[in-house]
């Protein structure tokens, strides 16, 4: 096997100045993956591979508009790494979706998917462009251009994308039928997250919430708290953190505070969930919801709680309020809500993190299992989705709770260890094809 050490064994990291622009999604996530690598003793040649991207595309998407003008839209796809398997990742559709995001996000793929050690590498894709002003026609023009632009790349053997910020089933089966098309026979395969009348996987919809919910519970049960009375704050009460909310609050947690666009509410008896995600089914938002006092977002995440789940945007806990964090456990629904400055503020303050990368990984999950599901033609029950699925999770939680005890590190940097160790791993058996 080819040698991948450079004359030294001595990585070099870029200088600590990285935090000049604490928002950059993808400058936090390399601070965290060189502190990881770091630990690891990762070789340079490899640190060196697992620092760059496969593929970056970028697309232009004209699209006939309703009212006849055309727009010209951009999108991005980016494929972080493909030793393990497929790539894998979502597509959004956002006004600040910007190539540095989607790179950090396709990253943060290839972990997420190595921590809980399913065989899929990592990806990302959006669209710049506001979904919330598009009528539906537009926004099938749009995702069947996009998915036409990045053709060459999608399969299912190479790169299966899912839903993710402001897409659903709905624009996955436009994807999936597009590709088909191009295809001349239907793959269902290509993409996760899609109808179950297409392929879809039972439990789907709710899997990431109930990740956030099995591995909120193993950290209770980790600093011996009592899962019954638990008190909990969710901000974001779109469908992971709503369904988050609802699963430990069906678990014997209390749901204090809830949040989302328009703001939040707080009611320290505990709210009945069903009933706000009925207001909201009905609503489209928590808007005038009024059971409890109103509150802002960032109010909420300073709520006195033991469990604070941040289940909307990225980039919410920074230096700015880390120090106001009351809570005892972040579980981090969303991608990317802390950035890397503020995890040493929340490790001073002894709050216990349970990373992204492992607590919303439950999404990406079932997604294989959906894709394992297609290949096979053959499907599973929702209790068996279930149950593999908390098997995954519980596991991955002790793997990196282990490792965590063992360096003497936050869960977080224990949680990267584990995935960039389990890449290099493979990298080092493949070597370098030349």
């Amino acid at each position: 096997m080819p040698d991948l050490r450079l004359p030294t064994d001595t990585i070099v990291l870029p200088d600590k100045d990285r935090f000049l622009n604490e928002e950059n999604p993808f400058e936090a996530m390399m601070s965290r993956f060189d502190r990881a690598a770091q630990l690891l003793d990762l070789e340079p040649g490899i640190y060196k591979v697992l620092r760059h991207a496969e593929k970056e595309i970028t697309v232009s998407i004209p699209v006939m508009m309703d009212s006849g003008e055309v727009e010209v839209f951009t999108g991005i796809r980016v494929l972080h790494n493909t030793s393990r398997g497929p790539a894998k990742g979502g597509i959004r559709f956002d006004m600040n979706v910007s190539l540095d995001e989607v790179k950090a996000l396709a990253a943060w793929m290839t972990w997420k998917c190595a921590v809980v050690n399913i065989p899929f590498g990592g990806a990302k894709g959006g669209v710049i462009c506001d979904p919330h002003k598009m009528s539906v026609g537009e926004l099938e023009r749009v995702t069947r251009r996009y998915t036409s632009g990045i053709m060459a790349t999608l399969g299912p053997d190479s790169d299966v994308p899912a839903p993710d910020v402001n897409t659903n089933e709905r624009v996955m089966a436009w994807l999936m039928d597009t590709y088909s098309m191009h295809k001349g026979y239907t793959v269902n395969a290509v993409t996760t997250g899609k109808p179950v009348e297409m392929g879809g996987s039972l439990g789907r919809r709710e899997a990431t919430g109930r990740g956030v919910m099995l591995t909120a519970l193993q950290a209770l049960e980790h600093l011996k708290m009592p899962v019954k009375g638990a008190t909990v704050a969710v901000q974001g009460f779109g469908n992971v953190g709503s369904i988050g909310a609802q699963l430990l609050a069906e678990a014997g947690c209390k749901v204090i505070a809830i949040s989302d666009r328009t703001g939040g509410w707080y009611y320290p008896k505990g709210f009945d969930v069903p009933d706000a995600m009925s207001y909201v089914k009905q609503h489209k938002t928590l808007e005038g919801y009024g059971k409890g006092d109103a509150m802002t977002n960032e109010q909420l995440l300073e709520v006195e709680v033991d469990v604070l789940v941040p289940a909307a945007l990225e980039n919410v806990i920074t230096t700015k309020n880390a120090e106001q964090i009351k809570a005892k456990i972040i579980c981090e629904g969303a991608n990317g809500p802390t950035t890397a400055a503020a995890d040493s503020i929340l490790d001073a303050k002894g709050i216990f993190v349970v990373p992204d990368i492992l607590a919303n990984a439950g999404g990406v999950t079932v997604s294989y299992f959906e894709w394992v599901q297609n290949r096979g033609g053959y499907y599973w029950t929702e209790q068996t989705v279930n149950d593999r699925l908390r098997e995954i999770m519980v596991n991955s939680f002790r793997e990196v709770l282990k490792l965590s005890q063992q360096h003497k590190v936050n869960m977080r940097t224990a949680a990267y260890m584990v995935a960039i160790s389990r890449v290099a791993t493979v990298h080092r058996l493949r070597g370098i094809y030349a």
